[in-house]
């Protein structure tokens, strides 16, 4: 599971095998999200996540959606 970058203890990856469209994996200790970053951020499953600390993993990953976008293009050799 390829790691695009951590902040504040949450861990913003993506997994090897992963498929379109763009998205990426959010972990801290036992929770997880998955978040489509393309067409927009959605959130598209929650395993735990207080609605505080969702609203504050969608505003990270609007700040950096580039810099995932990038990454997983990297990744997957779409460049």
């Amino acid at each position: 599971m390829p790691t695009v970058f951590r902040f504040m203890g949450f861990r913003f990856s993506f997994f090897s095998n992963d498929h379109e469209p763009i998205h990426i994996h959010v972990t801290k200790g036992g929770d997880a999200a998955k978040f489509n970053v393309i067409p927009q951020v959605k959130l598209v499953k929650n395993i735990g996540f207080k609605k505080s600390e969702l609203k504050m993993v969608e505003s990270i990953i609007e700040e950096n959606k580039e810099i995932i976008i990038n990454r997983w293009k990297e990744f997957f050799s779409e460049e």
